[in-house]
């Protein structure tokens, strides 16, 4: 029942409000919306400002995973060769900063990022002139995408190292062992006896991953003062925006939902292909 009350009838009632043309007045008054049929996703799918937010959302997801699984899995193997209490050390602030408040963080970047007194300008003033006092990130998409990876990336790594180094644990030293024995070189170890031990793992976690930043919205929403500019919009704040600001809740619902499908479809490909592992090995 608990399962019902928070996931299944939001999401019922998602597919029905798509599938309608609900507005301000039905909304307040408790009138029935007229149903539309599939007006609301070819209203959708035939407007090219939708593919852009597409789009962009994607290439973020992209960078922002690689990113994240490339860093994460290189500190989980730098994590097997650093003593006991530097690697419980090294755990604890990871723990730490995973645990911090998304709000606290972003507050924190924002700081960071601060056009007058951010400390990256500071930074790169004393490197490369006075001309980056008083750069304003936000202005150019690229660079204040740039500083929303670092966030989201820099909150999802710990899951990632933790993770990625417990799989690590896993792997047989004894294998590591006679391969550098036999001659073979530290990527070879890596790439035939390390891998293999944790690919399916590092397969779920990047699944996760693309899941989790598909669908990021409080970091944009937070760095940008709770009002994104529509060239920051992903798919989840396009969703937002359609619901509450232009006041139609139906074409809201409908990109919400396809939005779903569009990750259904990233995990059934992800899932199939552990499962592919799973019969090799």
């Amino acid at each position: 029942m608990a399962i019902a009350a928070v996931y299944l009838y939001p999401l019922g009632k998602t597919v029905v409000m798509s599938f309608q043309d609900m507005g301000r007045r039905e909304l307040w008054t408790g009138d029935p919306a007229p149903w539309v049929g599939f007006e609301q996703f070819t209203n959708i799918l035939g407007d090219s400002e939708f593919w852009w937010v597409t789009f962009r959302t994607v290439v973020f997801m992209a960078v922002c995973v690689t990113l994240t699984m490339g860093i994460g899995l290189l500190v989980a193997l730098l994590m097997r060769k650093l003593s006991t209490w530097v690697r419980l050390v090294l755990t604890a602030c990871l723990i730490a900063a995973w645990s911090m408040p998304l709000m606290v963080a972003a507050s924190i970047f924002r700081f960071m990022a601060d056009s007058d007194y951010g400390l990256i300008n500071t930074l790169i003033a004393k490197v490369v002139g006075e001309d980056w006092l008083g750069h304003n990130w936000y202005l150019n998409p690229v660079q204040g995408f740039g500083i929303i990876t670092l966030l989201v990336v820099w909150g999802a790594i710990p899951f990632v190292v933790v993770t990625l180094y417990a799989a690590l644990t896993q792997v047989p030293q004894e294998l590591e062992e006679a391969a550098a024995l036999d001659g073979a070189s530290a990527y070879g170890i890596y790439k035939f006896v390390t891998w293999p031990v944790i690919k399916p793992v590092f397969t779920m976690v990047a699944t996760l991953s693309v899941i989790w930043d598909f669908n990021v919205f409080g970091q944009i929403w937070l760095l940008r003062g709770n009002k994104p500019e529509p060239e920051y919009e992903t798919l989840g704040l396009y969703s937002y925006s359609k619901a509450f600001e232009s006041t139609s809740f139906s074409q809201g619902s409908a990109i919400a939902l396809i939005t779903v499908l569009l990750l259904s479809g990233v995990a059934v490909y992800y899932l199939r292909q552990l499962m592919k592992t799973g019969e090799v090995e």
